[in-house]
């Protein structure tokens, strides 16, 4: 028995150093460029700048394929961030993709919902929860506002309302907002 304990001791010491070494020598690193521009970007994973979610856009930011104002809705202020981030001159949301909207969440007409899924299927950040052929509803502080489950909807039960505005959810205006608007 203790022979048998020793050869799996040795086995698994052997195994651990190999998985210690290749996980050293062929550790990839990712690109920490990206990840300071993914963390400015406001993770509401839309689509509305073109691409699947913020991180592919971070990444086509950062090879230089996408231009640092596509994010509606991180609006000016991410804009601004990105431009001191990677020290380019702001610039104005593109007009392909609207203006800028003030921040929303979903909210569901839970009388009118007849329970078809399609609001949850389209929700990227899983805020939308119910079951098939039950009513749904939204869990506010997990949607991010990006308006897919909006369209979708056939009973037209889903509508967009503004967040309150509360100590959570206020912030400093970004110095020279206003001019900008003017």
């Amino acid at each position: 028995m203790i022979p048998a304990i020793a050869v799996l001791a040795a086995i698994a010491a052997v195994s651990g150093a190999l998985l210690g070494y290749a996980a050293v020598r062929f550790r990839v690193e990712g690109d920490p460029v990206v990840d300071q521009i993914e963390s400015l970007l406001p993770q509401t994973q839309c689509g509305q700048c073109g691409y699947p979610g913020c991180r592919p856009y971070a990444e086509a930011i950062a090879r230089g394929e996408a231009d640092i104002n596509r994010c509606a809705p991180g609006g000016e202020r991410t804009i601004r961030a990105l431009a001191d981030l990677l020290g380019r001159e702001p610039k104005p949301l593109d007009p392909e993709l609207g203006g800028e909207k003030a921040p929303a969440v979903a909210v569901i007409d839970e009388r009118l919902c007849i329970g078809c899924t399609k609001c949850i299927q389209a929700c990227p950040v899983d805020a939308i929860v119910g079951a098939a052929k039950q009513m749904h509803t939204v869990i506010a502080g997990e949607c991010t506002g990006c308006e897919l489950c909006v369209p979708v909807c056939p009973v037209d039960c889903i509508r967009m309302e503004p967040v309150p505005v509360d100590l959570d959810t206020w912030r400093w205006p970004y110095p020279g907002a206003a001019e900008a608007r003017t």
